[in-house]
């Protein structure tokens, strides 16, 4: 089965939710998703994105995707980019769609001379760590993920 990859388009704005929301649900995580089909739209098909998303599909049917940003990295001297969702269905797990969307994220890395291509994973998911791991990805292990919403936000804006 030949794995495709094309950009995300506004048509596939509910597709992508879909997605989202089954990752969610794998992760143990739905009841966080608050994301809805219009803010997908508002965030990758806006005149200026600071969002993208690419599809990985099976013989025409969409199974997975890469959500990802730019970042930049002050100790590089250069931008990257931050895979902020990789999600494969599960029946289409082992078929290369998500190695296709790495791979393809690698490729824009290489084309575009940006510093590295990053992501997180949680540390309870063993099958993504070693698809990882058989990729060449390497553990930041010494790395603590910070992260700041709602209330604490609100009030540091407020400092």
């Amino acid at each position: 089965m030949p794995v495709t990859v094309r950009p995300a388009a506004p048509e596939d704005a509910a597709l992508i939710l879909s997605f989202v929301r089954d990752l969610a649900e794998y992760e143990k995580l739905l009841h966080e998703v608050e994301a809805t089909q219009a803010h997908i739209e508002a965030a990758l098909f806006c005149d200026a994105p600071k969002a993208f998303c690419d599809i990985a599909l099976i013989d025409g049917e969409p199974v997975g995707l890469a959500l990802w940003f730019y970042n930049y990295s002050t100790f590089v001297g250069r931008h990257g980019i931050y895979l902020e969702d990789l999600f494969v269905r599960p029946a289409a797990r082992g078929a290369g769609a998500g190695k296709a969307l790495l791979a393809g994220l690698a490729r824009r890395c290489v084309a575009e001379n940006l510093g590295r291509l990053e992501w997180a994973v949680l540390d309870w998911n063993a099958p993504s760590i070693a698809f990882y791991d058989s990729l060449g990805a390497a553990a930041m292990d010494e790395w603590t993920v910070r992260r700041m919403t709602g209330d604490a936000l609100a009030k540091l804006a407020q400092a």
